[in-house]
């Protein structure tokens, strides 16, 4: 596509954001940058702050305290027009065709039509939805609906995109070719935000994480980094049961199954003498560091 072409994007970040609801502290005094082309997954349970923080980004709801900076200045208002926004509630109209509604919301973003429908057509071919651009959007079922959403959000060159939940609702051919999307944005330099509750796509897909819990930053970084915060694990599998590391002196024994046993080393050489007795017992199968997932980041930090 040739609209991905060059490179548009800067860095986004947020300092001291803080927002509040009468005395409910919903965002409270969070700082985090979206670097320039890459694509950080913003995760946290129900009523961390994702969606109000996205909305402070976007200047659809006001700041307690606190500001948005977008390449290196305090952001304005002119800057949000250029971004693509996928709100958390999503603004179709069901009665009007496809593609005459995206045209509409092209134009408002500052597309001639003609820039509009070329970009368009393109989304609606990738996304699989060529043959329903003349459909009204009640007409088709939710996960078509969100496509819709994801192109008035994708057409154009936005220059940075905010996406809150662009996967939910997708089949795994649609998220496939999202994370293509995405990823071709990313190539130009765009900074990409987006929020979901699927770890595993997440993990699979971003250079960077931020974690929200009840308002606040817990964690943020590549995923290599986050894992690294956590406390280094084994997995030794031995030919024998393992319930006996149990009782291994500096070794903290998480879980045992059989003869595979998850062990944190919480004395430096530890490992020597387990190993030792193990070889005593029978012998060793594999010992390896087990990285742990971000699911298991996430639980330990939100906890």
């Amino acid at each position: 596509m040739a609209e991905f072409g060059g490179r548009d994007g800067g860095d986004l970040g947020v300092r001291h954001l803080t927002r509040t609801f009468g005395d409910i502290v919903a965002v409270d005094d969070i700082d985090f940058v979206v670097q320039t082309g890459t694509l950080t997954g913003f995760i946290g349970g129900n009523g961390a702050g994702k969606t109000t923080t996205m909305r402070m980004i976007m200047g659809v709801l006001s700041m307690t305290a606190g500001e948005v900076r977008w390449r290196g200045r305090p952001i304005t208002q002119e800057d949000r027009r250029g971004f693509g926004y996928m709100p958390e509630e999503r603004g179709l109209y069901p009665k009007q065709p496809v593609l005459d509604q995206l045209v509409y919301l092209g134009r408002l973003k500052g597309l001639s039509t003609a820039e509009a429908r070329t970009s368009i057509t393109e989304h609606l071919e990738r996304l699989g939805l060529a043959d329903r651009a003349r459909d009204h959007v009640e007409k088709l079922s939710l996960g078509n609906q969100q496509r819709v959403q994801i192109i008035a959000a994708l057409m154009g060159r936005p220059q940075a995109l905010i996406l809150d939940e662009p996967f939910s609702g997708l089949d795994p051919r649609a998220v496939d070719t999202m994370a293509e999307l995405l990823r071709e944005h990313t190539a130009r330099g765009v900074p990409v935000l987006f929020s979901s509750h699927q770890l595993e796509l997440v993990e699979r897909l971003c250079e960077r994480l931020v974690i929200l819990s009840q308002g606040k930053v817990v964690a943020a970084g590549t995923p290599h980094e986050l894992q690294g915060q956590e406390a280094l694990r084994h997995r030794l599998v031995l030919t024998g049961d393992a319930g006996w590391v149990r009782g291994v002196p500096g070794i903290d024994t998480v879980e045992v199954d059989g003869t595979t046993a998850l062990v944190e080393v919480v004395e430096p050489g530890s490992e020597r003498r387990l190993l030792a007795l193990a070889a005593e017992r029978g012998g060793v199968v594999e010992f390896a560091i087990e990285r742990p997932t971000l699911a298991e980041i996430y639980r330990e930090v939100t906890a």
